[in-house]
Order: C-alpha cells, then sequence, then structure tokens
C-alpha cells in the first residue's frame, strides 16, 4: 500500500517490515486485524493496518462496512510503545536497543545551528524541561 499522508510518502512496498501481529479472531471473523509495524529509510515509522467489518481498518463500501486496511504514522516513541506489546524481547532489542533498566542518562555533545540552538532552548523552556 502507498499513501502519502502530511506531504509524506510511506510505502509498504519499499519500507522495511519490523513485525506483524494478528488480532484473536479468526481471518473470516469480520472482528479480524492485522498490524504490520514498518520503518522508512528515514528511519520513521508506521503501521499498516488491516481487517474485517468490524474492525477499526473497516472499509465503508457501497452502503455496507467491508475489508478496509490503513497507513498510520508513528512517533519513535509510539513505535516502541506498539513494539512492547506485539514484539518479543529479542525482537524489540535488535530494534530499538536495549531496554534501560532504570532512567539513567547519558551525556552527548552535539554541534547545530545557533538558530537551531535557539529554538531548542525555546522549545524546551516552553515544556518545562532543560536541554
Amino acid at each position: 500500500m502507498k499513501k502519502i499522508i502530511n506531504k509524506k510518502l510511506y510505502d509498504t512496498s519499499t519500507a522495511t517490515c519490523i513485525a506483524e501481529y494478528s488480532g484473536p479472531a479468526r481471518v473470516s471473523d469480520f472482528s479480524f486485524y492485522r498490524e504490520t509495524l514498518y520503518r522508512k529509510r528515514t528511519g520513521e515509522y508506521f503501521i499498516h493496518g488491516e481487517g474485517g467489518a468490524r474492525s477499526r481498518y473497516a472499509s465503508y463500501e457501497y452502503g455496507l462496512m467491508s475489508w478496509g486496511e490503513q497507513i498510520l504514522p508513528l512517533t519513535y516513541d509510539t513505535a516502541r510503545d506498539w513494539a512492547e506489546h506485539h514484539m518479543d524481547a529479542d525482537a524489540y532489542q535488535d530494534e530499538f536497543g536495549p531496554a534501560a533498566e532504570d532512567d539513567s542518562r547519558t551525556v552527548m555533545s552535539l554541534s547545530v545551528r545557533a538558530d537551531t540552538a535557539d529554538k531548542a532552548r525555546r522549545a524546551a523552556a516552553a515544556s518545562g524541561c532543560s536541554i
């Protein structure tokens, strides 16, 4: 499936398939759904979901609810949350790295343009965190 959302292209044929999850219903059940987590070459994540007439992916055609499919862009954190619930530990760590056992932090040093640093400082101040 290929779709443009917010001026960005999401294409299941070019993205990397990370994991797939099928809900508890059988394929023949109207409640059946399947979700596949993909990663684009840019590092962005998205879900390709498909399912029956009573699933969240249903479509309305010819006056009836029927099988449908959607692409849902995800933030990195949302993709990690999805993966925690639908992937085994080894697959999760292969994609997202080891799970932190605590709230440990790592010091980073990076170089950005001055105007970018100013924007980051303003955004941090507005959200009540530090850079």
